[in-house]
């Protein structure tokens, strides 16, 4: 298949254009570079020995994202092209509502007008808000604790919308958790522009020296050791996901937790790390962070039974890969 993937050079897009190209299919990248970086699309290229083509332009312009569904005859759209930090998006909400709402909207319409008609999104367990663990794919979708997961539910429903109204599209909306590690060969991993929004970069940063310390947002969460518990899934799970979700996809609306099923605490992750790789990790107890919530973490029966998908690797190897990437950037 001929598969436009969006945001694709950045962390999640990134390994999943790995996992399309070595299954066979042909890899269009559009990214604007805004969280990620172009040397990023040579060392696909170096990983896979195939070639693809990338564009640098933002999928909220929909004068280019025209001109790029003009150029090619796609099969499919994965779409990564959106802005994803939790905290950020509490102190930027427009920035967020716009880009991750619009460049859903913009991506739809050229698929209906050129005849595309598979898409997968990417979504997130925020999501189900402050729903009871495990989360489960037919809960009702609360109220979300931050505008970054208020845009995920719109997008959501703009999709269901679209397919709705137009019975041959088919859609996959990916509710996944989060996403840690690197590729094995340590080519490509998560490198977010300035100081990281996520947990596991910061940690690496941390061990590598280039920041002073973690800083770990609360320890009063009622989980067993007083830090949020997270469902962190190794990247290369995710992105394999993706393409199961992709080559199953059938006419209507899909949703589909990826994750491991099991939660893991911010301690228990940096202890983890330390042991696997032999270096210590100083952190600090702050406050907690605007919009987060205790515990989130998947029931992940349905991807199994119906994409013949389950996360294959484990805690050790997330924090085993995110170190070999952070020790060769």
């Amino acid at each position: 298949m001929h598969i436009l993937v969006t945001g694709g050079a950045g962390y999640i897009g990134s390994h999943t254009s790995v996992v399309l190209l070595e299954a066979g299919h042909e890899v269009i990248i559009v990214d604007n570079l805004s969280n990620s970086k172009i040397e990023t699309i040579d060392r696909i290229k170096q990983i896979t020995k195939k070639e693809l083509i990338f564009y640098q332009e933002d999928v909220t312009d929909e004068a280019a994202v025209d001109a790029i569904f003009s150029n090619h005859s796609f099969d499919g759209v994965i779409h990564f092209a959106g802005f994803k930090a939790v905290g950020e998006s509490v102190e930027f909400p427009l920035k967020y509502y716009y880009n991750n709402t619009v460049s859903t909207m913009v991506l739809a319409k050229y698929c209906l007008k050129y005849g595309v008609k598979q898409f997968v999104f990417s979504s997130s367990a925020t999501v189900y808000g402050e729903n009871d663990v495990p989360f489960v794919e037919t809960m009702e979708l609360l109220p979300t604790t931050n505008p970054y997961g208020e845009t995920k539910v719109i997008s959501e429903r703009i999709l269901t919308d679209v397919a709705k109204a137009n019975p041959d599209f088919a859609v996959s909306l990916l509710r996944y958790f989060n996403p840690v590690g690197a590729h094995e060969s340590g080519l490509i991993g998560e490198d977010p522009q300035g100081i990281p929004n996520n947990l596991m970069p910061y940690i690496t940063k941390v061990a590598k020296g280039k920041l002073e310390k973690l800083r770990i947002f609360g320890n009063d969460y009622p989980t067993p050791d007083g830090t949020g518990v997270r469902d962190y899934i190794h990247v290369m799970d995710l992105a394999e996901g993706h393409v199961a979700a992709l080559e199953k996809l059938t006419p209507g609306v899909h949703v589909y937790n990826l994750g491991t099923g099991r939660g893991i605490s911010v301690l228990e992750l940096v202890k983890t790390f330390e042991e696997v790789n032999g270096v210590k990790v100083p952190y600090e107890i702050v406050g907690r962070r605007p919009g987060d919530i205790a515990e989130s973490y998947a029931d992940v029966s349905k991807a199994k039974a119906e994409l013949g998908w389950t996360a294959k690797r484990g805690i050790r190897e997330m924090c085993r890969d995110a170190w070999r990437y952070e020790c060769g950037v």
